[in-house]
């Protein structure tokens, strides 16, 4: 009995032992983890707190797995590599975070959701594809799921209120069916140390009149460009503009993100506008009507053709003469060559990459302070004020929600809130420079290398960052409608259709495709046609020609103080 007796105590004190040595593991991952999350907005201490938290809610799912897919980029890259392993140490879930094109992300998701069969768990699907999840009633309801079925595996330090723009995952009634998590915008990028050379200046002013600046408006831009397209400057032969051209899914995003809202197609209306949106699309009480201006829509409006026309004219130019067979991926780093004096329309995620940031690079200088500045998309003649002004992508976490259920949506849950944590979220940001929280954006950190970033901050804590959006409600099915846009324009970049010629194409094809869906919900009903001349002379958007206006620029310094 005696020897019974201690084999039970050894046992005890094995097993005591055991929970202790555990507990310090676990201490000493998340130590280890927090560590590796820095810098972050919130003080180590609440970074344990949310890390305990995301421990102790995960524990009836140890052991299990589940698989996410997002496009390559830098911020899923951080995810599949560095954040996978930090949830799976914290929670003994196992994540495969796929990282694949855009184009194929897009096809796989929809795929899902036409066969109802299970490929991923979730998706880091474009807020672009709202309209499409709302009518085809695809996505889970996370508003409902946090407040119900969901609610153990919500995150209480998740702050909804912290977040940029929730909006654009959200449907007609404010419910967020996807959420943020990774944002960049497009801006109008330029060399601040030419535009500021007292040389330049003088000669630009004797030329056309007025003083060399941030244009504000496509006059401006075109001056800007035709001056610098051909000058000699630190020994190179430079340009004044940066586009590209090559027959390919990333033509179409060139104007579905959203070149038509720059130009001014669409109305006034925020985030998207109403009636017509940015892609030309008039929605009637959440239901679309057209697209063709004989049904009231404005994708071959003169506005439309306007943006297709300089699209075209200043590739050929003022851009580069290898900018006509590149894709969105080959151009985005040409300006950090050193040899684009400006480009009206930069993703911000490419200035992450080390070629524009490091001391190393063509514009920065010696101690890899950036030579650029980002500034306000100039916009075309038949802008408006009230209106958007560009684009921005807003990929978002994306639960289907009729293959998706039960312990599986209750991981890929914890997962999603994982990787936009506010303990996480800093840290992500300065790898791949797509901000999501307003926590973030406004850190102290940020605030003390503000000038790092060129005038990326600024931005995003000015007022003027909600006249960037992505593509809202009125798509009613992104996938099928985004195809027609680059089919129609690689012609018109060959010159084998005129602009007016590529618009009616596409203007006709989004009309014939939106009068075949049989959508869930809000599926479109087209409008009877009427003639242009009705449409043009209603209020609002399709909108009749409008004359040039006069160039407008400001300068930076200028500019600056408006946005702080």
């Amino acid at each position: 009995m005696k020897r019974i007796g201690l084999c039970i105590s050894m046992i005890v004190c094995l097993s005591l032992a055991f929970s202790g040595w555990a507990q310090a593991v676990d201490k000493a991952v998340l130590d280890k983890w927090v560590d590796e999350f820095q810098p972050s907005s919130i003080s180590k201490q609440d970074q344990i707190k949310e890390l305990e938290w995301f421990a102790k809610a995960a524990e009836p799912y140890k052991g299990k797995s589940i698989k996410s897919v997002a496009e390559g980029i830098k911020t899923h890259r951080y995810e599949s590599e560095v954040l996978a392993k930090a949830f799976f140490e914290i929670t003994g879930i196992k994540v495969s975070h796929d990282i694949i094109g855009e184009g194929e992300l897009v096809d796989r998701i929809q795929r899902q959701i036409q066969t109802k069969r299970k490929l991923y768990d979730i998706y880091v699907n474009d807020g672009d594809l709202i309209g499409t999840h709302v009518r085809m009633d695809s996505a889970l309801n996370l508003t409902e799921y946090m407040k119900g079925e969901g609610k153990a595996v919500t995150n209480p330090y998740l702050d909804l209120d912290d977040f940029l723009n929730l909006e654009f995952g959200q449907d007609f009634d404010g419910n967020q069916l996807q959420l943020p998590d990774q944002q960049f915008a497009n801006l109008y990028w330029f060399r601040h140390d030419w535009f500021s050379r007292e040389d330049l200046k003088k000669e630009f002013k004797a030329k056309y009149g007025y003083e060399l600046g941030v244009p504000l408006n496509w006059e401006a831009y075109e001056n800007i460009a035709e001056f610098f397209t051909g000058r000699e400057i630190d020994g190179k032969k430079v340009y004044g503009h940066m586009d590209y051209g090559k027959r390919s899914p990333s033509l179409g995003w060139r104007f579905t993100d959203a070149w038509l809202s720059i130009a001014g197609v669409g109305d006034v209306g925020l985030p998207n506008g109403l009636p017509v949106d940015e892609w030309g699309i008039r929605v009637e009480n959440r239901i679309p009507v057209g697209a063709s201006v004989e049904r009231g829509g404005a994708v071959n409006s003169p506005a439309a053709v306007y943006a297709l026309t300089k699209y075209v004219e200043w590739m050929k130019k003022y851009a580069p003469p290898y900018a006509a067979s590149m894709e969105w991926a080959d151009a985005g780093p040409v300006p950090s060559r050193g040899v684009i004096a400006q480009r009206i329309f930069q993703y911000i995620t490419w200035l992450s990459d080390d070629e524009f940031t490091l001391p190393t690079s063509s514009v920065t200088d010696e101690n890899g302070k950036p030579l650029w500045r980002v500034a306000p998309t100039p916009h075309g003649k038949y802008w408006d004020e009230g209106m958007k002004v560009g684009y921005q992508d807003a990929g978002s976490w994306t639960i289907p929600q009729h293959s998706v259920t039960g312990e599986d949506r209750a991981m890929a849950w914890l997962w999603a809130q994982f990787c936009v944590s506010k303990t996480a979220d800093l840290k992500r940001f300065m790898v791949g420079k797509t901000p999501i929280r307003i926590s973030t954006i406004n850190s102290d950190y940020l605030t003390s290398r503000e000038g790092d970033f060129g005038g990326l901050i600024t931005f995003y804590r000015s007022k003027a960052r909600v006249l960037w959006t992505d593509s809202g409600l009125n798509v009613p099915h992104y996938p099928l409608l985004a195809e027609q846009w680059w089919k129609n324009i690689a012609p018109a970049v060959t010159g084998d259709v005129t602009p007016q010629e590529a618009m009616d194409n596409i203007a006709n094809a989004m009309d014939d495709l939106m009068g075949k869906m049989k959508l869930p919900k809000y599926s479109p009903v087209l409008n009877e046609k009427k003639s242009k001349e009705y449409w043009l002379s209603q209020p609002g958007s399709p909108k009749p020609e409008r004359p040039d206006g006069k160039p407008q620029t400001m300068t930076y310094e200028e500019l600056i103080k408006r946005w702080k």
